[in-house]
């Protein structure tokens, strides 16, 4: 996102400076060079919530959804996230890398560069930490940069709801007592995460989980109002949390309260259309109260399967109402800060880390105009090829 005959100049792993390509080529003689053909350079895109540690697809629910069943109903009948847990608590630890590799890959050939990965299809000790050390293997074979989020109260799994208040507390007390401790004492995550949403975990129970990672260390993200408004942005606002995710049933008052506090809006598009929803998070009204805006795909098996970040820029503009600079800014830098990053990376400036995507367009607003397509040439992180770029590669002047 810079003029044209502008360069980038990276010393280990990170910007150094940018600007006029014939200064940079006299200051950095001895440097590599790559040719980018006069295309779109810009920072890398930042998804900041994603499901991408999954087994099977659940492509019979979008059918079931035509037919008129709702998200809930389709969860009470054992589908939707109970699903996905029994799918996942089947499979060994080198199968989940296996499917999650070319995933990812995909992620990032549309020009991400980083992804929250959160666990939350096992919950059970052994599952939940085998799903966190398959991200800590994936980070180790892949030039990505992954931030894994523990999401042990993605649900409360069948076999406690079974039994009713006594189940839930007892699973609750699980998660506290058992499941964060293991999470925390293996270094497995940089967050914790909680579905806070009627019918799934109270803002009471959200409340006391995510104090508890906060003692033990992690940051807090919550899935928050997403069908139903709950108070659960409020609840991030009043913890600090980093991010407050989906916000598509957001009240009034949270929209305040995200505005006033440090909290990242994080909104996901795609999720909303995949499901069929004519309504999306209320993006003008928050941005417009002063809250800062990160958008995220929310890749998952049942309710976004797109690793297509883009496209989510589209959706962005089109249904959000953003500008695509507003898009651009959301997709970047917001999400980096949902990510506690916003130091680190999300900007082409000096002192960031070197993660560059570059895109087959002229003019940043055709990132969200040519809708679908895959715009992206090649993508780094920290100077690494991430996507691999195909053109010209000079090793000196």
């Amino acid at each position: 996102m810079q003029p044209p005959g502008t360069a980038v100049a990276v010393v280990d792993g990170r910007i150094a400076a940018v600007g006029p390509q014939d200064a940079l080529e006299l200051r950095f003689a001895d440097a590599d060079r790559i040719d980018c053909g006069g295309r779109l350079l810009m920072p890398g895109l930042v998804d900041s919530h994603t499901h991408a540690i999954f087994g099977r697809p659940r492509f019979e629910e979008q059918e079931l959804r035509a037919m008129g069943l709702p998200y809930m109903e389709i969860a009470k009948r054992g589908g939707g996230i109970h699903s996905s847990v029994r799918d996942l608590r089947a499979r060994a630890e080198d199968e989940l890398v296996a499917l999650a590799l070319p995933r990812l890959r995909r992620i990032a050939s549309y020009g991400t560069t980083t992804v929250e990965v959160k666990s939350g299809y096992g919950l059970t000790v052994v599952d939940e930490l085998k799903t966190l050390r398959v991200i800590r293997r994936l980070q180790e074979l892949l030039p990505l940069r992954l931030v894994p989020t523990w999401l042990g109260a993605h649900e409360v799994p069948q076999e406690y709801r079974a039994r009713g208040d006594q189940g839930r507390a007892d699973y609750l007390r699980l998660l506290v007592h058992e499941m964060l401790p293991a999470v925390a004492a293996e270094g497995l995550a940089r967050f914790a995460d909680v579905f806070c949403e009627p019918g799934v975990y109270t803002v009471a129970e959200s409340r006391v989980l995510l104090e508890a990672a906060r003692v033990a260390g992690l940051g807090l993200k919550l899935h928050a109002d997403e069908l139903q408004t709950s108070g659960a942005a409020e609840l991030a606002v009043a913890l600090g949390a980093a991010s407050a995710d989906h916000l598509a049933a957001v009240s009034e008052d949270g929209v305040r309260a995200l505005a006033a506090g440090g909290t990242v809006a994080t909104l996901l598009p795609g999720t909303m259309l995949f499901l069929g929803s004519a309504r999306q998070a209320p993006a003008r009204a928050l941005i417009d109260a002063g809250a800062p805006v990160a958008l995220a795909s929310d890749f998952n098996p049942g309710t976004s399967p797109t690793v297509n970040f883009p496209l989510v820029l589209t959706l962005a503009v089109s249904q959000l109402r953003l500008t695509a600079a507003e898009a651009v800014v959301a997709g970047t830098v917001n999400g980096a800060a949902a990510l506690s990053l916003a130091g680190e990376t999300g900007q082409l400036a000096p002192g960031f880390s070197a993660d560059l995507a570059l895109f087959d367009a002229e003019d940043v607003r055709e990132l969200p105009y040519w809708y679908g397509d895959r715009l992206c040439r090649g993508t780094w992180v920290g100077g690494v090829a991430c996507h691999p770029f195909e053109a010209r590669f000079t090793s000196q002047p």
